[in-house]
């Protein structure tokens, strides 16, 4: 027997089987929910349960024990166990359906020892509107995607990745050796849900990157630039080694042209000449503000961290609707690795 899921505050209702996933459902019956990986990674399909009671294949990732007790739920995971009543964040009118194009490489650089700044040319997405924060799949010879954040705001028809080599990595390989200026990608864009949320510029803004999830931190920040009185933002950027850190010298730059910006680099397993901050990221985070109610948090970066982050920064009083997390900028490459 199906159940039937109703929208809070709304007349909208959808039928899901038993077993079916909450998305799924959704999506059958024409309701485009907020959603994006779909493995119950990032987070973004976050729904709340006011009525009813949902459970999973297995627990996913993404979701927290605390957030969990506190009625939250992973659409992309969700099984309906009776009716339910749901508070969901649907797609605005205006999405932008992604599309394909070809992109000419027209710049390939070593930014450190395992990560390369791509640059593309896409003419025929000059007028491709993304959202800073958002990624595009480079499609491989044989269908399957690899998904990139771009790293920096629309900029006519330039497009600017940041790719770490992943051994075995089917695509990331052969940028070593194989691509040079000049050749040709197909390529799926815009894509993603993660982006800068309009109430955030009311807050003070928490960024908080892991390796090359820095690529859409810094597309957001950049895209600061623009407003006249920006918000407060607190970058802060984990990696392993201080080679590691590929923009630093850049981010450092930054702080002379945005008063509004604090940058705090973070090593996981520094060597003994590093003099700045040591552990984890969100640790650091934790250790630097014993309240982040004031906050909206915007997190890219390996499981683990989103997971730990969004977990401690719900302890300090952060409104777990306030954190947003970007799941793709791992998922590639770990799908990648062979």
């Amino acid at each position: 027997m199906a159940f039937r899921v109703t929208l809070n505050d709304t007349d909208t209702q959808f039928e899901v089987n038993p077993g079916e996933p909450l998305l799924d459902a959704a999506e059958r019956a024409g309701l485009a929910l907020v959603h994006d990986c779909r493995f119950g990674g990032c987070g973004t399909c976050r729904i709340k349960v006011n009525q009813g009671s949902v459970d999973y294949e297995e627990q996913p990732f993404g979701l927290t024990e605390e957030e969990a007790g506190q009625g939250y739920a992973l659409a992309c995971q969700a099984r309906a166990c009776s009716d339910l009543h749901i508070n969901a964040r649907l797609r605005p009118a205006g999405f932008i359906q992604p599309d394909y194009h070809e992109a000419t490489i027209v710049q390939m650089d070593a930014l450190c020892h395992d990560v390369t700044h791509l640059v593309l040319r896409i003419p025929t997405a000059t007028d491709v509107a993304f959202h800073p924060g958002q990624y595009l799949n480079v499609i491989l010879e044989d269908g399957t995607p690899r998904s990139f954040s771009m790293a920096s705001p629309p900029r006519g028809d330039l497009y600017d990745l940041h790719i770490r080599r992943v051994p075995g990595g089917r695509f990331t390989e052969r940028l070593y050796g194989h691509y040079q200026v000049g050749d040709t990608l197909d390529v799926e864009l815009p894509l993603g849900e993660f982006r800068l949320q309009d109430d955030s510029l009311d807050n003070r803004l928490l960024m908080v990157a892991g390796g090359t999830g820095l690529a859409p931190i810094k597309s957001i920040i950049e895209s600061l630039d623009e407003l006249e009185n920006p918000p407060e933002v607190l970058l802060y950027w984990g990696v392993r080694k201080e080679r590691d850190l590929y923009l630093h010298d850049d981010i450092r730059s930054w702080l002379e042209q945005r008063s509004h910006l604090t940058y705090v680099p973070v090593l996981s397993d520094a060597d003994d000449d590093w003099s700045g901050r040591r552990g984890y990221v969100h640790e650091a985070i934790c250790e630097d503000h014993t309240d982040l109610s004031g906050f909206d948090a915007y997190l890219c970066g390996p499981p683990p961290m989103i997971f730990s982050a969004r977990d401690a920064f719900s302890r300090l009083g952060m409104d777990g609707d306030r954190i947003y997390s970007d799941s793709f900028n791992f998922t590639h490459e770990l799908a990648e690795a062979e």
